[in-house]
């Protein structure tokens, strides 16, 4: 069992809000997880569900919401920027690290969680703080160039560079930011995710709102946490990647894995980008506690074998 309660902590100039959860039974501080959602997404969606996993495994977690998004602070409202969320984790570390949990978390055993975008934010937030531990990336955002130029053709470049141009010189001039859905049940209407299990992630949420500035797509198009991936060793690395993600293509993450040096590990799960939350929820979280459990509390962990049932070069073993 555990114990949850909200929290805040200032990051730089904004006031970030979530939930500390705290294992029932511990006699000593105990490792901590920082945890914090992808791209627009809050910690109600699912997250919850993680934290409580690990808690009850003997672990805290630190659970909060982006800044700009949910109960955290932060303008303009609903944009993502990568720079100021890794900023925002290693305040994060900071914050575990202060007077406040001397008794509560052990400052040294500090482990990251992020899921989607924010794999990506955790991949570069492990590589150049070595203060974390031990990091789990569940299908992680891994090069917003290459996502970009597979989904787009060349000639929409210069209309899309023109549209974030034309943004910039209104922002300046004191007009409020341009903004795009995230999602939507209708092909024929722009958003950033037309496929229906986003729709349905997304919007499962009341408190959600469903679009982004438009310079989060612009952020997000400059974000390459692969050129990090060869500098978080020696942190242990858990890659966790849907074998049919369309939204961070299952090929990418599996050529960042390659790229990760040593410790790390892979767990391949079916299903597409969304199917860790619901679907495939039991497979993920456990790989993560086990992973957390070798690497943050020392347990020895008996080797866990699961194949796809898909017989395709996607079918890889997980060999936690």
């Amino acid at each position: 069992m555990y114990s949850r309660r909200n929290i805040e902590f200032r990051s730089d100039d904004v006031t970030l809000r979530g939930w500390f959860y705290t294992p029932e039974e511990h006699t000593q501080p105990a490792p901590c997880i920082i945890m914090t959602h992808g791209f627009s997404a809050l910690k109600e969606h699912y997250l919850d569900k993680f934290a409580a996993h690990f808690a009850n495994a003997g672990l805290s977690v630190l659970v909060y919401d982006n800044r700009n998004f949910g109960e955290s602070d932060g303008e303009p409202r609903l944009e993502v920027d990568h720079i100021l969320q890794m900023q925002d984790m290693r305040n994060a570390v900071t914050f575990l690290q202060g007077s406040e949990f001397n008794a509560i978390v052990n400052p040294e055993k500090i482990g990251l969680w992020g899921t989607s975008f924010s794999g990506g934010v955790v991949l570069a937030v492990s590589a150049v703080d070595k203060r974390v531990a031990c990091v789990v990336s569940q299908v992680p955002f891994v090069s917003g160039h290459h996502k970009f130029l597979s989904s787009k053709r060349p000639e929409q470049w210069e209309a899309i560079l023109r549209k974030y141009d034309e943004d910039r010189r209104s922002r300046e001039a004191g007009n409020p930011p341009a903004m795009m859905a995230v999602v939507t049940d209708n092909p024929d209407k722009p958003a950033i995710m037309k496929i229906p299990s986003a729709y349905s992630f997304f919007t499962s949420v009341p408190a959600w709102e469903n679009k982004v500035t438009l310079r989060s797509v612009e952020n997000s198009g400059g974000f390459e946490p692969i050129s990090y991936i060869e500098q978080i060793s020696p942190t242990p690395l858990l890659f966790i990647v849907a074998n049919s993600d369309t939204i961070n293509a299952t090929k990418l993450a599996l050529n960042a894995y390659e790229q990760a040096r040593e410790p790390k590990d892979l767990s391949v799960i079916e299903g597409d980008h969304f199917s860790p939350y619901d679907e495939q929820f039991d497979l993920c979280v456990n790989s993560a506690s086990r992973w957390f459990e070798k690497h943050l509390l020392g347990k020895t962990v008996t080797p866990e074998f699961r194949i796809s049932k898909k017989e395709n070069e996607s079918s890889i073993v997980s060999r936690l």
